[in-house]
């Protein structure tokens, strides 16, 4: 990646944009049920960047009342589009290599749980990141971070979760941090140590359970390596009581909980994420009505993956009934070896419209002002706000922001720019 500072660093205008998507005033943390249709632009639109911020935005015929000095770079935009970046508000982005026998055996008809049950899956991630020195996750982690970049991502939560004992976590944690202070996107870090029982604790859950809480939790935030505490509260994994436990250790040492809940049963993760307040729950395969009342003034942000019930073939999260009952929804990738390998959000944002059957408005919004808050960014990233981070992207040549989800296939996304400065790939 080759970073291309604008002249002294001072200004960048963005002149002659089609339209500019996603314009949002500030105060205005995710929308949701209607609100979610809404999607404000602005056509004919410049986009004025002083020192990495969004300083100002409107239409060409303003431009003139404003004074821009000298030390400004120009960018014509003529026939494309602005957006804001997306954020992808979860992902297993750090792993030592691929499980594309997996793949196969899923074909074969295998189940997930099969599959862990005989050591695959997040058990075999595990093993293999024992032995995989943090150099080498890094380098690997970092690559994959530049290519989601180049799809258009500007935030990106990372979680552990393939340690599964002090050292390995800790190892995947400061892989985490190596990638905040590196990478130009904004990066949150997630504590996931209870995303399986090892197997030396197969039949004694109880006691890592123990360990989570009395010796990795309390190291994590001693080492101050966490923004997240997360748990996969689902049948075959962890408990609600189990969860809870989690949760509230981690509160007591100011870490917000989030939740993988409900992807294989009605497991209650949903409800506990909502009691610990928890920031999101993550998933949600399995969402009822009870669920969808439970949510309702939460401040719990529902966040569905749909790559992963794309690649496994699970059943759909019911989203247009959530978004109908008044619900936010947020999308993310899930970028992991075993159940959604692709960190790509426009593929995202299609299926959520052909699979979910959200309009492009809704999945727009799902990808970038919902998704900041399921990351604790509403208040930097996630729309085109004055006195926000200049995260963006230039399109290619377009006619209608739905061409963004329409072209399920194809990278639309010409220029990115992160913290105000342009990127080239190369």
């Amino acid at each position: 990646m080759i970073f291309i500072p604008f002249k002294n660093k001072k200004m960048l205008l963005l002149e002659n944009i089609k339209e500019l998507v996603q314009v949002r005033e500030p105060g205005i943390p995710f929308v949701a049920g209607k609100e979610m249709q809404q999607l404000q632009t602005v056509r004919d639109a410049f986009l004025l960047i002083q020192d990495g911020i969004i300083g100002d935005y409107g239409s060409m015929g303003k431009l003139s009342d404003i004074s821009l000095g000298d030390h400004v770079t120009k960018v014509d935009c003529s026939g494309r589009m602005v957006f804001p970046s997306y954020c992808d508000s979860h992902t297993h982005i750090v792993f030592p290599a691929a499980r594309d026998q997996e793949f196969v055996d899923k074909i074969k008809g295998l189940s997930y749980e099969e599959i862990d049950r005989r050591g695959g899956g997040i058990l075999h991630s595990s093993e293999l990141l024992h032995r995989t020195p943090a150099e080498v996750l890094y380098k690997q982690a970092i690559t994959r971070v530049n290519e989601v970049i180049q799809l258009g991502t500007g935030a990106i939560e990372i979680k552990s979760g393939y340690g599964l004992n002090m050292e390995d976590e800790l190892k995947m944690l400061h892989v985490i941090r190596r990638i905040k202070e590196t990478a130009p996107v904004a990066v949150k870090s997630n504590f996931l140590g209870a995303h399986s029982v090892p197997q030396r604790f197969r039949g004694k859950r109880s006691d890592y359970v123990k360990e989570i809480v009395e010796e990795m939790i309390p190291e994590v935030a001693l080492q101050g390596l966490a923004d997240f505490v997360d748990v996969f509260c689902d049948r075959g994994f962890f408990t609600p009581e189990e969860t809870s436990r989690i949760l509230e250790v981690a509160s007591r040492y100011g870490i917000r909980g989030k939740i993988h809940a409900n992807e294989l049963d009605y497991s209650g993760g949903i409800q506990v994420g909502v009691k610990h307040k928890a920031l999101s729950v993550d998933h949600l395969e399995f969402t009822g009505d009870e669920e969808i009342e439970c949510l309702k003034g939460s401040g719990t942000m529902p966040t569905v993956l749909p790559g992963a019930a794309f690649f496994l073939n699970l059943p759909l999260a019911p989203v247009r009934k959530m978004i109908d009952a008044g619900l936010p929804v947020a999308l993310a990738s899930d970028y992991n070896p075993g159940s959604s390998p692709s960190g790509n959000m426009n593929f995202i944002a299609s299926l959520g419209c052909i699979k979910y059957k959200m309009l492009p408005e809704e999945a727009i919004n799902a990808i970038t002002v919902n998704a900041a808050y399921a990351m604790g960014l509403e208040k930097r990233l996630g729309s085109i706000t004055r006195g926000k981070t200049a995260n963006v992207f230039i399109t290619k040549e377009m006619e209608s922001y739905t061409y963004i989800p329409y072209f399920f296939g194809s990278n639309l996304i010409d220029t990115v720019i992160l913290n105000g400065e342009i990127h080239s790939f190369s």
